[in-house]
């Protein structure tokens, strides 16, 4: 990938390069050699917190407690020890663009410099382990933490969330990413079981958990409150031992979320290693009595106990007391960052001119809505951020327009769910002197917040009404959006322009200011689908539960993979934006190699403004003998390209990118044959194809009597052997095609008896 990074890299941020530490598993000797030397409570002691933040130190032996906070796009350090809910004050800190809106830069480079910038303020404020990122997937609109979540996409969200871990932990803190795993509703999360089928468990809700470990081995993974398949979490050996540690070699720390253990015992045996935060005595008792009495081996305990101390020995060594960072230069990365996150869906030529923004400094604008005086920068519950400032979109607006073109009106109240019509009456005033009317719409904090999810998608019905009256005044309208999670936008969808503004943290303002008066180019790219209604999204009938389970219904198809398959209409499609300038794609070439496809293709800039295009790189298999999407994003190639410049984009894609779950292995399989391969600017928007064709992996699957006849005819070496078995048996020389179709679907050990056979022998010989 070919990116171009904003200004305030680590050493010109810090006046240092990151540093280079050992994580926990370079540790393990000198842990093992601690934990030997413990007492059976002392280790057990070390597998609960010390209080809600810490973890328990033994200073004897020169293991100091480590402190954890939340966050993921910045520190939610609290002052005190109190609950996750954010009772006490936090530190102030940066708040940067929150997941929603890092996931839509399509920029893994970019989110690597949030994490290196977040690193550094971690070891500023002797923070050891950071909880995030979330990588959750979003399966529905309503999902109340999607702010918290990157995108609908596994890729997208493995890339993105292994490129924060990458730079957080490049300065000796740890990461968390979480929550492990299927955790997509807030509606009785601490106790529903999510019920998933094994495709899509591998293929939508694991990989991008799977690409991290593998890639970057973050320091800890949290599980989740969940059950999954009627097992908690915290308590899944199928989840935490056999896929996590044993099927990705996963070397880290499993720390439960905050309060997630239901049995504590049976969750050390499954794998979990650290229960948070502490349960006083409850917790470490239980394991005491569970190892003196056999329940637990007392080897599994030490492998616990030792996880928890190489995470302390880990943590130390990037303790400074005099460490501090510059947090004026990461207010500055932060604008940066969220001028390459906000998406300009529409910007539609309203008059000879040509399309409404970007606006002219002189342009006299009527700047409408509460939202641009008093901006909504994140979401709710644990990750909610203690900004040191926070940029005013309509302050920021002012400072880059001429004097006396700003008017301003806030139109309506945050929260109300009623018009006042004296703010709308000024409102619709005020854009009718203007010569663009700049509306800002959104949703307000109790509609979006950890701990409950969304019963609707809709903006308030007074904003609505709003910007419908706004426009009858003014068609020379912007629509401005500030929300978490995808709202409808059918009622504002007139407007000329809309800027998908999401929750763009604490420098939002002005980065929004920026993209408005054309002074960054807008460059994010949705990584969620806006569908015409909720009816159509994926798990419209499948989201929330009944009796604690919820069925996840849609399979595989989540996001664009449903839209796409099923040829639904979208409002705005998967991997959408627009820019001020425009970007052909040409001279497509696809090569094969061991150890996967490299695409190359042609970019070049037609437009007369400076941009920056993100080449979308899906491929999908023709005729796959699975049920499979159209298409699935693969890669991703970036260029900030000038007026008529070209440059040449090559993007590899792994072939493990090629692979479905192929549940009758239990394994990742390539499927052989001809894959499409797509370039575009969205999953809708393609433009360049060509075919190419992937040789299949090798399934080493077991004949039986169970297998069907044609399984075994599709057999490399037994299908010919069967094929002429039978027809000797028959006394044909060939068997007939019509009747093989009709009978290829029985197993042979129910065919072998009508043709005289024994199935075992039947095998034996074509073994």
């Amino acid at each position: 990938m070919s990116s171009t990074a904003p200004s305030g890299g680590p050493d010109e941020r810090d006046g240092r390069a990151p540093i280079a530490l050992d994580g926990p598993i370079g540790h393990r000797r000198r842990a093992q050699e601690i934990v030997a030397g413990c007492t059976v409570a002392e280790k057990a002691s070390l597998t609960s917190g010390a209080s809600f933040w810490h973890t328990v130190g033994l200073p004897d032996a020169g293991v100091e407690s480590v402190m954890m906070t939340d966050g993921p796009h910045g520190i939610r350090k609290q002052s005190g020890d109190a609950d996750a809910l954010g009772l006490n004050d936090s530190v102030a800190a940066v708040c940067f663009p929150p997941a929603v809106a890092m996931a839509s830069s399509f920029d893994p480079d970019l989110v690597e410099l949030v994490g290196d910038a977040i690193g550094t303020e971690c070891v500023a404020e002797g923070v050891g382990v950071i909880l995030g990122p979330g990588i959750n997937i979003k399966r529905s609109p309503l999902g109340g933490r999607n702010f918290e979540y990157l995108s609908e996409d596994p890729f997208l969200t493995g890339r993105i969330g292994a490129a924060l871990v990458r730079g957080v932990q490049r300065h000796g803190i740890g990461t968390s990413v979480k929550h492990f795993a299927v955790n997509n509703q807030e509606h009785e999360r601490l106790r529903v079981s999510a019920d998933v089928d094994d495709r899509p468990l591998h293929e939508i809700y694991l990989r991008a958990f799977e690409h991290i470990v593998r890639t970057e081995q973050p320091w800890t993974v949290m599980a989740a409150y969940n059950k999954i398949n009627g097992v908690y979490a915290t308590q899944n050996a199928w989840l935490l031992t056999e896929t996590l540690r044993d099927r990705w070699d996963f070397d880290g720390l499993v720390v439960s979320d905050w309060m997630a253990v239901d049995d504590r015992v049976a969750a050390l045996a499954a794998g979990l290693d650290l229960e948070m935060p502490s349960s006083g005595d409850i917790g470490p008792g239980a394991v005491r009595d569970a190892v003196a009495d056999g329940r637990v081996p007392a080897e599994l305990l030490d492998e616990s106990a030792t996880r928890v101390v190489e995470l302390a020995l880990a943590s130390a060594q990037a303790a400074d007391p005099d460490a501090s960072y510059d947090r004026d230069a990461h207010h500055r990365l932060a604008r940066d960052v969220a001028r390459r996150c906000a998406v300009l869906l529409r910007n539609d030529e309203v008059d000879a001119a040509g399309a409404l923004l970007p606006l002219s400094p002189s342009t006299s604008v009527a700047v409408i809505g509460e939202f641009a005086r008093t901006p909504r920068i994140q979401g709710g519950g644990s990750s909610r951020i203690n900004p040191f400032r926070v940029d005013v979109a309509l302050d920021e607006m002012a400072e880059i327009a001429d004097a006396d073109t700003i008017e301003f009106a806030p139109g309506f109240l945050i929260g109300a769910t009623e018009p006042d019509p004296r703010l709308v009456d000024e409102a619709v005033a005020a854009a009718r002197r203007a010569d663009v009317a700049v509306v800002f719409v959104g949703l307000g904090d109790d509609d979006e917040s950890e701990g409950f999810d969304r019963t609707d998608w809709a903006l308030p019905a007074p904003q609505i009404d709003l910007v419908v009256r706004v426009l009858e005044a003014n068609p020379r309208t912007v629509v401005v959006v500030s929300n978490g999670g995808v709202v409808d936008l059918a009622e504002v969808d007139t407007a000329p322009a809309i800027l998908e503004a999401w929750l763009l943290g604490q420098a939002g303002g002005g980065a929004i200011a920026d993209i408005l008066y054309g002074l960054a180019d807008p460059s994010g790219r949705l990584a969620e689908t806006i569908p015409m209604r909720l009816e159509d999204s994926p798990a419209f009938l499948d989201f929330g539960d009944e009796h604690l389970h919820v069925r996840y219904g849609e399979g595989v198809f989540v996001g664009y993979r449903w839209y796409d398959a099923r040829r639904l209409t979208v409002r705005y499609p998967f991997g959408h934006g627009l820019s001020y300038t425009t970007f052909e794609f040409a001279d497509l070439r696809v090569d094969t190699t061991d150890d996967g496809v490299r695409v190359e293709m042609t970019v070049r800039n037609t437009g007369d403004r400076p941009g920056r295009a993100v080449a979308q790189v899906y491929i999908g298999h023709v005729s796959s003998a699975v049920a499979r999407a159209p298409r699935e994003l693969a890669g991703i190639g970036i260029a900030d390209l000038e007026p008529a410049e070209s440059r040449r984009i090559a993007v590899d894609v792994p072939r493990s990118e090629l692979a479905y779950w192929d549940r009758s292995v239990d394994d990742w399989v390539v499927e052989g044959g001809d894959h499409r391969v797509e370039v575009g600017a969205s999953s809708r928007d393609i433009r360049l194809t060509t075919t190419v064709r992937i040789a299949g992996d090798a399934r080493d699957q077991p004949l039986n009597p169970s297998s069907t006849l044609g399984e075994i005819l599709d057999h490399p070496t037994a299908g010919p052997r069967l094929r002429a078995r039978i027809a000797a048996t028959m006394g044909v020389d060939d068997l007939d095609p019509t009747m093989l179709m009709m009978v290829s679907s029985f197993p042979l050990g129910r065919v072998a008896p009508m043709l005289g056979l024994d199935a075992d022998s039947v095998l034996a010989e074509l073994a």
